[in-house]
C-alpha cells in the first residue's frame, strides 16, 4: 500500500482561515512538504506552523528566485522524488499550498509529476481574491456579470484587451508590475473604480483606493475593479 498525497490549501495567510479538513490533515501528518523561495522562509509553512506536529518529517523544496523556468522545474523534480519515496513507504504526504492548490498554486507542479502514480486528493482553500473582496467589502460579481482574473506579468497590450472585455476584474501578482497596471487602468478610465490591497488577512494588511496606493507593491498584492453601477443594489 502506498500513501496518499494531499494538496492542502491554506488560505491567504490568516491561520484562522484554514478549513477544518486542512487543520485535521496537517495536525496528524507524518510528512509535510512545502516550497521556499531562494532559501528564505516559507510563507506556506508559517501559515500552518501552529498545527504541524513536532514529529512530522519536513520536505523543503527550495525554488530559485528567477524568471527562468528550468531552475524551478529542477526544484520540483527533486521535491517530487523525495515525496515519492515517502509515499512508496506507505506514508501520507501533506503538501502545503498558500491560497488554493489549483488557483495559481504551486501544488499543481507536484500534481503533474505524481498524480499518475499515487493516490492524490486536493483540499481547496480560501483564495486570496475572495479574501481581498471580503476585506474591501466589494462583491466581485452579481447576476450575469463576467469576472476576469488577470495576472500582473501579462504584457501591456494583452492586459489592455482583457480589461476592456471585463465586467469586473481582479489583477493579481501586482508586485513590480504596478506601474504598468496603473497605465492600463488610467487609459481605460478605471483608476477611480480600483481598490488596492496587499497582504490580505495578515496583521500588516493594507487596503486603499488605487489612487492612494504606494509607488511600489509586494508580490502579495491585488487590485480589484468594478465597472458601472452596483448591480446587487
Amino acid at each position: 500500500m502506498t500513501g496518499t498525497l494531499y494538496g492542502v490549501g491554506l488560505g491567504p495567510g490568516d491561520p484562522d482561515l484554514l478549513t477544518l479538513k486542512a487543520h485535521r490533515l496537517i495536525s496528524t501528518a507524518p510528512v509535510i512538504a512545502y516550497p521556499t523561495l531562494a532559501g528564505g522562509d516559507s510563507f506556506a509553512r508559517a501559515i500552518a506552523a501552529a498545527v504541524i506536529p513536532q514529529t512530522a518529517r519536513e520536505i523543503v523544496m527550495d525554488v530559485p528566485m528567477t524568471t527562468a523556468r528550468e531552475p524551478a522545474q529542477a526544484a520540483y523534480d527533486a521535491g517530487a522524488e523525495e515525496i515519492a519515496a515517502e509515499l512508496e513507504k506507505g506514508h501520507d504526504v501533506i503538501a502545503l499550498c498558500e491560497g488554493d492548490p489549483f488557483f495559481y498554486g504551486s501544488f499543481m507542479y507536484l500534481f503533474a509529476r505524481l498524480s499518475d502514480r499515487f493516490s492524490t486528493e486536493i483540499v481547496p482553500g480560501v483564495t486570496s481574491m475572495t479574501a481581498c473582496a471580503a476585506a474591501q467589502g466589494l462583491p466581485l460579481a452579481a447576476r450575469n456579470e463576467v469576472l476576469t482574473v488577470i495576472p500582473g506579468p501579462l504584457d501591456e497590450a494583452t492586459m489592455t484587451a482583457r480589461v476592456a472585455q471585463a465586467d469586473s476584474l481582479i489583477i493579481m501578482k501586482v508586485g513590480r508590475h504596478l506601474s504598468k497596471i496603473r497605465r492600463v487602468l488610467e487609459a481605460a478610465g478605471l483608476t477611480e473604480r480600483a481598490a488596492y490591497i496587499e497582504r490580505a488577512t495578515l496583521p500588516n494588511e493594507l487596503r486603499m483606493p488605487l489612487t492612494k496606493a504606494p509607488e511600489t507593491a509586494p508580490y502579495f498584492s491585488m487590485i480589484l475593479v468594478t465597472k458601472g453601477a452596483d448591480p446587487w443594489l
